[in-house]
């Protein structure tokens, strides 16, 4: 079993790792700015309609792509970020926390203070706040998802270099697990209508949730999977492929569906004019079997 020890670090290892970070999150932010890509509009916001360029897909195949290089060349090891995942973690946590601090201080500047100010921090002062052109908040997508890519390879990077293979089961979780992030850019166009980018405010929960919980929580099934004996027989590694497809499909179809329906109420889903309540609320195809049947998919 993996080991995660907190107490075992030292202040050279903490540096490490928030160098590694800062690296990271800054290489995503100069790459958000500098590589091409569409450019759609969002919904109206406060008045006016944001621009998004949507790079995310770009972004993420030359991150991966330069560090699978670098590996192969024997200039760098994915294993780093294993071998520091405790450090990592929490530095994460203290960006996140800075960050928030940052958003917080930046969108109630000239405001007295208030008794909402601590809702503020935890849910955001500003909506969609941008720091050189870039949108805070639907960049912050792209270290999570990122994030828990690049993991994702170091534990098959030190399971690789430890055992000399991959087990099947590590095989089958670095294949699902990737086409998980390859098609949440891939279908980038559609948080641009997501209620996180169109009614969330962006603070510590949000922050927290891009920079902590997807990167270090969605992972833990490969870094236990690092140590784990290969005891996955091949038709239950079938079995699992058919269930994560069946879950993708469920996950993809009903966001696709929200997708179409804010973009035309007038579609029509499965063959029939979208349904809804009050004109807002659409109860067709997956949204007519249940609500958030997306969640349940993922």
């Amino acid at each position: 079993m993996p080991q995660f020890s907190l107490s075992a670090l030292s202040a050279g290892t903490l540096l490490e790792a928030a160098g590694m970070l800062l690296l990271f999150v800054g290489f995503l932010f100069v790459g958000s700015m500098v590589l091409p890509g569409r450019r759609v509009a969002g919904p109206e916001l406060e008045g006016k309609a944001r621009i998004y360029k949507l790079n995310g897909l770009a972004l993420f195949l030359v991150t991966v792509t330069l560090g699978v290089v670098a590996q192969g060349f024997g200039w760098f090891s994915f294993s780093v970020l294993h071998t520091h995942f405790a450090g990592l973690f929490v530095v994460a946590n203290v960006f996140a926390l800075a960050a928030s601090v940052w958003l917080y201080l930046r969108g109630t500047r000239g405001r007295s203070a208030s008794a909402g100010d601590g809702a503020s921090f935890l849910m955001g002062s500003e909506l969609n706040p941008t720091c050189c052109g870039v949108d805070l908040k639907m960049f912050s997508y792209r270290p999570s998802l990122i994030g828990l890519a690049v993991f994702n390879l170091s534990f098959a990077a030190v399971q690789f270099e430890t055992y000399g293979r991959l087990t099947l089961a590590m095989t089958v979780y670095q294949a699902i697990t990737f086409v998980y992030v390859f098609n949440y850019f891939q279908f980038e166009h559609g948080m641009v209508h997501t209620w996180d980018i169109i009614a969330e405010r962006f603070g510590l929960g949000l922050v927290w949730g891009d920079y902590v919980l997807v990167p270090f929580f969605y992972c833990l099934s490969g870094w236990w999977l690092v140590d784990a004996p290969d005891s996955l027989p091949p038709v239950a590694a079938a079995g699992i492929v058919l269930l994560a497809a069946f879950g993708f499909w469920l996950f993809r179809g009903a966001n696709e569906q929200k997708h179409r329906f804010k973009q035309d109420p007038n579609v029509r889903i499965w063959g029939r004019q979208a349904e809804t309540l009050d004109g807002r609320l659409l109860v067709s195809g997956f949204w007519g079997i249940g609500r958030h049947l997306n969640y349940t998919g993922e």
